[in-house]
């Protein structure tokens, strides 16, 4: 194990848009047509499920539990508390906090990743629940499906990605007018949804689509937290 790196990779991966999603970078990837029609017109049969979550804006980071040790990690995979920014420093803090929570809800090499809301990016929220915004448990390169994923982190009552629809394809446009961005609590118009196929219980590929008009991490010139943040980190 690298000290600083206790994966000895990445956290996680860059999810790839749908056709329709806005992009930033030329070098953001993009699934497929026929992938897309998958989640958004029509599945190939009974077997394929659809989940689609609200995507919250903020830090991608994870905790992985290595040898019996938890570890707070940024998307990078290195260890929190080594990064520049003091919200990955911060989130190093609670997770230190929140120890025996993580210790009991991961088996030796899994991670929980999700979202840091702590630092504003592009969007406010003023936080009625505790920063950390769970979406995956993955061991190696596998991630839990979704509804073993909700029974693992519900026990310990960690909060999870807004879920805005679970079962036959969904077009983005009509999911995006179903999302209940009260959730989050999220005081603009929410960034966007993350999609999920899944598979006689195996997740296959996940796809993001980003509204237009969405601009990325326009608040992060000026060091701002989200309201409401202090009341779930006492140290």
């Amino acid at each position: 194990m690298n000290d600083k790196k206790p994966l000895g990779k990445k956290n996680y991966g860059s999810i790839p848009h749908l056709i329709n999603s806005k992009i930033y970078e030329k070098a953001d990837k993009k699934i497929s047509e026929s992938q897309g029609e998958l989640l958004t017109k029509k599945t190939r049969d009974r077997y394929d499920l659809i989940i689609v979550q609200e995507k919250v804006d903020g830090s991608n980071v994870g905790v992985c539990k290595i040898g019996n040790q938890i570890y707070p990690i940024g998307r990078s995979g290195y260890l929190a508390n080594t990064s520049r920014f003091k919200q990955h420093k911060l989130f190093y803090d609670w997770v230190m906090l929140n120890y025996k929570r993580f210790f009991e809800l991961l088996e030796d090499g899994e991670r929980v990743c999700g979202e840091w809301l702590l630092q504003v990016h592009s969007l406010k929220y003023e936080l009625k629940h505790e920063p950390f915004v769970v979406f995956d448990i993955i061991k190696g390169d596998e991630r839990l499906p979704y509804i073993s994923f909700l029974k693992r982190v519900l026990k310990y009552d960690f909060i999870t990605a807004n879920l805005v629809h679970i079962g036959q394809p969904i077009s983005t446009d009509k999911a995006m007018k179903i999302l209940d961005c009260s959730v989050h609590n999220c005081l603009e118009e929410p960034e966007g949804l993350v999609y999920r196929l899944e598979r006689k219980g195996k997740v296959e590929f996940l796809a993001k689509y980003v509204r237009p008009g969405k601009e990325d991490g326009k608040y992060m010139v000026d060091e701002i937290y989200n309201k409401g943040w202090e009341q779930y980190f006492k140290i």
